[in-house]
């Protein structure tokens, strides 16, 4: 199953951080946060201004982005989470 998001919504697939720490301590399960880096995986069209142009969104599919630790909504597709934001949730953009 494939999903496109609509208007300026990302659908972006979180990064796994680092098993241990520079010292090589594991960190267990229970102490983990998720991530707050992702891979673009499917942009949107981009966002309908009033006056009826649309705005292309900042990012491309494959980009690996930052995103806000409580931003977006959470699904599930095929047995692999991912994340639907708003253009607007993200920070930023490596290079």
């Amino acid at each position: 199953m494939s999903i496109r998001p609509l208007s300026d919504r990302i659908l972006v697939q979180r990064l796994e951080e680092e098993q241990t720490t520079k010292s090589g301590i594991i960190i267990p399960d229970t102490a983990k946060e998720k991530p707050q880096q992702g891979k673009v995986i499917a942009i949107g069209n981009g966002k309908l201004l009033d006056n009826g142009n649309r705005v292309t969104p900042g990012v491309v599919a494959g980009e690996k982005v930052l995103f806000g630790k409580y931003s977006g909504t959470e699904i599930k597709l095929d047995g692999v989470e991912y994340l639907i934001l708003r253009e607007d949730d993200i920070l930023g953009v490596f290079e």
